[in-house]
């Protein structure tokens, strides 16, 4: 069946990660990696930080399971789908973190003027419409924001999305990112935001664009 186990345990070491910085849990939160044309992919309701090598899915290009004990997470089809949206994904994190998920909520997008490493890496997160989860409709206002190049979007009333050149490239962007929407949530308690001027705030967003 040629599995690869180093992309297994990468997809293990990373929900264990993820599981020990609360940002994804039992019931919440799911984890892929493609390679060689076969997704690896965290199961259905279990603790993201105990998982074993034989829980982890393994998924054939027809779809099909062609390794691990456990049934994949619902969400498989978001997951599949993603990978074809982009020829450089090959990670996906989907999780709820509380200040992404936050904004969510609020169909708010995460950005800034005032937060240089936002800007210099990011630009911004934007809010995806609200889709069914786990029905195609989930991913149907991510696809156009991931089309332009952007590696996280949040999917309003639900999450978040993150896709990287590798599943740890990912789940990376996923720490920086809940890192990034907690600074700017607690920055609006005390008042909001003092921007930089036009000029500075655009030197960042061009080197966001070299990226």
């Amino acid at each position: 069946m040629n599995i690869n186990m180093d992309v297994i345990r990468e997809v293990m070491a990373v929900a264990k990660r993820l599981d020990e910085k609360t940002l994804v849990n039992t019931f919440e939160g799911n984890i892929s990696a493609k390679v060689d044309g076969k997704i690896y992919i965290t199961p259905t309701t279990k603790n993201k930080g105990l998982l074993t090598e034989d829980m982890i899915a393994v998924m054939d290009e027809n779809g099909n399971q062609i390794h691990g004990n456990c049934k994949p997470t619902s969400e498989l089809p978001m997951h599949t789908e993603t990978y074809t949206i982009r020829d450089d994904i090959g990670g996906v994190v989907h999780c709820h973190p509380p200040y992404l998920t936050a904004y969510a909520l609020a169909n708010k997008d995460v950005e800034t003027r005032a937060y240089p490493e936002m800007m210099g890496n990011f630009c911004k997160f934007e809010c995806a419409p609200y889709g069914r989860p786990g029905t195609d409709k989930i991913l149907a206002g991510a696809i156009p924001i991931l089309q332009n190049k952007r590696d996280i979007v949040l999917l309003g009333n639900h999450g978040v999305l993150v896709v990287g050149k590798t599943v740890t490239d990912a789940m990376n962007k996923t720490e920086a990112a809940e890192a990034i929407a907690k600074a700017l949530f607690l920055t609006a308690q005390l008042g909001g935001e003092v921007p930089l001027s036009d000029e500075e705030c655009q030197f960042f967003l061009d080197l966001q664009k070299t990226k």
